[in-house]
């Protein structure tokens, strides 16, 4: 209160009670009633005056308040003093983080030579997913299998990357190209990647299968073996009846099995396309049943490669 009446002094000096009358005084003549508005209207300045010196005079404080808590939260603001840099210390580079995008798990650089020591190692930085297929198929290529092939592909992941994986030592090439036509469906409806593991033997209607992924699509463990060979046809032809209608008997049976090999050679093409294999050198040794080893397969673009 000191400084307010310091400052209220300051600006008005004197009797601030006797002043403001007296200054009334010398506006209005005398008169009773004029004595009564003069004391009324002092009275009023005065304490209004004073009321609005003492609002100036709190709000300078308040803005002094305001002003030294924000120099004390400047000052605990600051940031502690940076320490004098240490010695640099050589620490062992960073490992190479796994790789496991799909451009590069299919990488055309797949067999590198920096991979040579510990291919176990390099294939499980290269082809991740391979590890854990999610369809697992074995066994003859039957209805059962695809049975087994549909219920697994239905508990699949619904996005992303697939791989399906089979061994088998052959069955019904009908079955075999059926589920190859599921495969395509989902690749080409679906935009999916869908990659082909052969394991152990993937032989007759296993290689009709394999032929429904793309050769950049194709993956054989180490010691598969795929086996190509012709359609085999077990039927007997009983001819009873007028000689005319057994002509059409035979026919039809001639009919059926221009269309089976007209079905196996596009069979054929679908495997060796992208390949270094000509369609007529497979045409030519699938009579003799042609086996085919992992890395031979591999080193005839047959698959990607071999893990």
């Amino acid at each position: 209160m000191a400084d307010q009446e310091t400052l209220i002094e300051r600006l008005i000096p004197g009797d601030l009670e006797h002043q403001i009358p007296q200054a009334v005084s010398k506006v209005l003549p005398g008169g009773l009633r004029n004595r009564l508005i003069q004391a009324a209207l002092g009275v009023l300045l005065a304490f209004g005056l004073k009321t609005l010196v003492h609002r100036f005079v709190q709000m300078r404080e308040d803005r002094s308040r305001v002003a030294a808590l924000d120099r004390a939260k400047s000052a605990a603001a600051l940031p502690p003093p940076v320490p004098a840099p240490a010695l640099p210390v050589e620490e062992p580079p960073a490992p190479a983080p796994v790789q496991t995008a799909m451009a590069t798990l299919l990488s055309p650089f797949a067999g590198s030579a920096e991979n040579d020591t510990a291919p176990e190692a390099a294939d499980a930085v290269k082809y991740p997913l391979l590890g854990s297929p999610h369809v697992n198929l074995s066994g003859t290529v039957d209805q059962m299998m695809y049975a087994s092939f549909r219920d697994q592909l239905a508990a699949a992941p619904r996005q992303g990357t697939l791989v399906v994986s089979i061994s088998t030592l052959g069955g019904d090439p009908e079955v075999a190209r059926l589920m190859g036509d599921e495969i395509r469906l989902l690749r080409d409806y679906q935009k999916r990647e869908i990659l082909f593991l052969g394991k152990v033997a993937v032989y007759s209607a296993g290689a009709t299968f394999m032929s429904a992924f793309p050769v950049d699509k194709r993956f054989l463990t180490k010691g598969t073996r795929i086996m190509v060979h012709e359609r085999i046809m077990t039927s007997t032809l009983q001819l009873s009846g007028p000689l005319k209608s057994l002509v059409g008997t035979i026919k039809a049976k001639l009919h059926e099995i221009e269309h089976s090999v007209k079905i196996e050679e596009e069979g054929f093409r679908d495997l060796v396309a992208g390949s270094k294999i000509d369609f007529d050198e497979v045409r030519e040794r699938a009579p003799s049943n042609w086996y085919i080893d992992a890395e031979e397969a591999r080193d005839l673009g047959l698959v990607l490669d071999v893990i």
